[in-house]
């Protein structure tokens, strides 16, 4: 008996490992996820990109990007027509784990994301200008 203890409980740790490299992205991404230096350039660089803040009205309220798209993440599939399928949509929330999620849904309709790792906190201390 005490084996099967301990090879279920091995085996719930492996399972809420790859769990949780899944939801942050390390494993099973076919999308792009860029640095927030990265993401940085490529919106004052890149004309043909949409970006789009997942994140609640009350965070999106209390400052976002600049002509970005506010879709919170439960809304998302629901709103899909309101995003172009012909550029890349740049994809952020307050620190990178929903849009990941996003990023997959996105991915999945056949959308072009690229998803910003630390989210609107890391672009803001990298010099992005945060307006309210």
């Amino acid at each position: 008996m005490k084996k099967l203890t301990n090879y279920l409980y091995y085996i719930s740790m492996i399972a809420i490992a790859i769990w949780v490299a899944y939801t942050k992205g390390w494993i099973l991404a076919d999308f792009k996820m860029i640095k927030p230096p990265q993401a940085i350039k490529l919106i004052k660089n890149d004309k043909n990109i949409t970006i789009l803040d997942v994140r609640e009205d009350d965070e999106y309220n209390s400052g976002h990007i600049a002509k970005s798209i506010h879709i919170p993440l439960g809304k998302l599939e629901a709103n899909l027509n309101r995003l172009p399928k012909d550029k890349k949509i740049l994809v952020y929330c307050r620190s990178g784990n929903r849009s990941i999620s996003a990023s997959r849904i996105l991915k999945s309709h056949g959308y072009t994301p690229i998803d910003v790792k630390g989210g609107i906190i890391g672009l803001a201390s990298n010099g992005m200008r945060v307006e309210r």
